[in-house]
């Protein structure tokens, strides 16, 4: 099955790629690896909004979903920039930056929503290398940022 019929199967559909906002570019590759730029939940369409923090006016579960949403923005541009999927050899290194209240120490919670949707997509070559940051505010107030490093196969 190919990470697409899979996302299929689970009930997803991957947006539009989000655009890159200012000046830099959505991925870059150098050898196998490419280096994913941080994207953020706001399904592209308004499919969904989100702006506040973790510990405020997002509990553990929601920013869960945005964590998920935000990984379903990162698969589209990957999509994009790479033609299929099916080219990911291995899903290297997430970093997940989440805006919280200083007292809010439960950001892992919150990036499983990315990285357990990267193992249920693409099995063992989604388990990858992880930090999960507490950021005092992300651009626009959204409440997850991500970036990502994939191994793609040759």
């Amino acid at each position: 099955m190919t990470p697409e019929e899979r996302l299929h199967e689970l009930g997803y559909v991957l947006p539009q790629a989000p655009k890159s906002v200012a000046n830099y570019v959505s991925s870059v590759q150098t050898g196998n690896l490419l280096y994913l730029s941080g994207k953020g939940p706001d399904l592209v369409g308004g499919a969904r909004q989100w702006r506040g923090k973790l510990g405020a006016e997002f509990t553990i579960e929601e920013g869960y979903t945005a964590a998920r949403d935000t990984m379903l923005n990162l698969l589209a541009v990957l999509r994009d920039d790479i033609g299929d999927l099916s080219r990911v050899r291995r899903i290297v290194k997430v970093l997940g930056m989440v805006n919280s209240t200083p007292e809010f120490g439960d950001q892992p919670k919150v990036i499983n929503g990315a990285s357990d949707l990267l193992v249920e997509v693409f099995g063992e070559r989604g388990r990858h290398a992880r930090s999960a940051v507490g950021m005092v505010g992300l651009p626009g107030g959204i409440p997850v940022e991500i970036e990502m490093i994939v191994e793609l196969a040759d």
